[in-house]
């Protein structure tokens, strides 16, 4: 097993879920992990659990939808630790719906929360990588984007953005400082399914999790194989589903 020892690695909605098992993979592995969520004190308690077990982490308070915030998460890395090699974004919402629901409201969270928290991320890392000479962006998207299902439709259109966003980073970053991934995952078991409001879809959302989700642990060994990969490989993308679909 590879070891991510002395790496730096920021991850953005690591209160629950993918982003948590991320954050405690990681730290196991060597990495020190800085914590970045709304929930300060789902957050820390994280952040304990790690240190206790041996492990270097830090919080920071973050909602991506303010891009001041990921300034603060990356400069805040770079001043505590000297430099931050990856930053992980992970956090996402996905308040489905049918578009004759006509809930804009949800459409414009998910664009938010989905594609302008992830774009936040990138202004905020990219100088940074620029001015250390590497960097390693890695963003959690989705196969929802690759084929899309009825409710889905704006879910899936942020989720492709994500996608459309990275290879287009990919094809500008060839002097081999920027790497980029993108985790695209199947259906996970974690409490993505509470953000919707419908409760048909919610309980269908949650039934399909039980029977093909994927532990969001798998998700996190995906990152951490992305990222202990040598300087001179780049892994584009892994999708991250069961082999036996229901």
């Amino acid at each position: 097993m590879l070891s991510l020892h002395d790496k730096i690695v920021a991850i953005t909605g690591a209160s629950g879920g993918i982003g948590e098992a991320t954050a405690r993979l990681l730290a196991e592995r060597g990495a020190t992990v800085v914590l970045a969520a709304r929930r300060s004190e789902r957050i820390d308690a994280i952040a304990e659990d790690i240190r206790e077990a041996g492990g270097r982490a830090a919080t920071c308070v973050v909602d991506v939808t303010e891009a001041e915030d990921l300034h603060r998460l990356v400069s805040s890395t770079v001043g505590q630790y000297g430099r931050m090699d990856v930053l992980v974004n992970n956090a996402g919402i996905a308040p489905i719906s049918p578009l004759a629901d006509l809930d804009t409201a949800s459409w414009a969270a998910m664009i938010d929360v989905n594609l302008r928290g992830m774009l936040n991320g990138v202004a905020a890392a990219l100088p940074v990588f620029r001015e250390q000479g590497s960097g390693h962006l890695v963003s959690i998207v989705s196969v929802a984007g690759l084929s899309v299902s009825p409710s889905m439709a704006v879910y899936a259109a942020t989720k492709n953005a994500v996608r459309t966003v990275h290879e287009g980073l990919r094809t500008e970053s060839t002097d081999g400082v920027v790497r980029t991934t993108a985790i695209s995952p199947g259906y996970v078991r974690t409490d993505l399914a509470d953000s919707m409001a419908d409760p048909h879809i919610r309980e269908q959302t949650r039934k399909n999790m039980d029977a093909v989700g994927i532990p969001p642990a798998a998700v996190a060994r995906a990152v951490a194989f992305a990222i202990e990969q040598p300087d001179d490989v780049e892994i584009g993308e892994i999708n991250v589903r069961p082999t036996v679909q229901a």
